[in-house]
């Protein structure tokens, strides 16, 4: 089993359509790339956390491969808005790219270079090593059980 962890605007949607893949084992929303190890939907919201909204896929390699998660990833979303996507408005809902070890790195920069040739040097896409990831389990529990 191999991991891809990506944020790409709001966690909701892109879980959803990721999930729907063939090869794609499990998905989990969360939180990536901020200042402290956990953190809360409410902490991400004022903006000074640093994390991004994330979506953790767990996938089977020989039916999906990495490359063709990143395909899917600039499918998903517009990489050149900063900050945003759609209504979403907050470093939250950045295009980013986690990579897990080299080869998801090599792999996401020539994605990441392709993609910025196609739209004329205009993506925002960032790419980070992993760090802090944290799943959003109490918002998630908040959003079934329509608490908020």
């Amino acid at each position: 089993m191999e991991i891809a962890i990506l944020a790409l605007g709001c966690f909701w949607g892109p879980e959803q359509k990721f999930s729907k893949i063939d090869g794609i084992i499990r998905t989990e929303v969360g939180y990536c790339g901020g200042n402290t190890e956990n953190t809360t939907y409410k902490d991400v919201c004022t903006g000074t956390t640093n994390h991004a909204e994330v979506v953790k896929l767990e996938y089977d390699e020989k039916t999906v491969t990495y490359e063709d998660i990143l395909k899917y990833f600039f499918k998903f979303h517009d990489p050149t808005t900063l900050n945003s996507q759609g209504y979403d408005f907050g470093t939250q809902y950045r295009s980013e790219i986690f990579y897990l070890n080299e080869k998801q790195k090599m792999s996401a920069e020539k994605m990441i270079e392709a993609e910025n040739k196609k739209l004329n040097g205009k993506v925002v896409t960032q790419l980070s090593l992993l760090k802090n990831y944290c799943t959003a389990e109490e918002y998630h529990q908040k959003y079934l059980d329509k608490k908020f």
